[in-house]
């Protein structure tokens, strides 16, 4: 069996801190990524107001599939977006 008195030297206590501290980084980092990839900070918003850019699109998946005509489009968007501005 090998004895061990303890002795590190300055070059293992530096490599123990640098460690100790790359470790909890890492171990903060992943918490935070994941926090943010199940929570509402994923979500991305167009524009000043939320939920604006999910508006248009909604209104544009209605167009292509011909539930509303052309006029009705741009009349609703042109809304959309003189809400956003306000």
């Amino acid at each position: 069996m090998m004895y061990w008195d303890g002795n590190m030297g300055v070059w293992g206590y530096i490599l123990m801190g640098v460690s100790f501290v790359l470790f909890w980084a890492a171990i903060i980092t992943a918490i935070i990524l994941f926090a943010r990839s199940m929570g509402a900070g994923s979500r991305r918003y167009e524009g000043g107001a939320p939920g604006a850019g999910v508006a248009e699109n909604l209104l544009a998946e209605r167009f292509a599939r011909g539930e509303i005509d052309e006029s009705e489009y741009t009349a609703r968007l042109a809304v959309l977006r003189r809400g956003r501005g306000a």
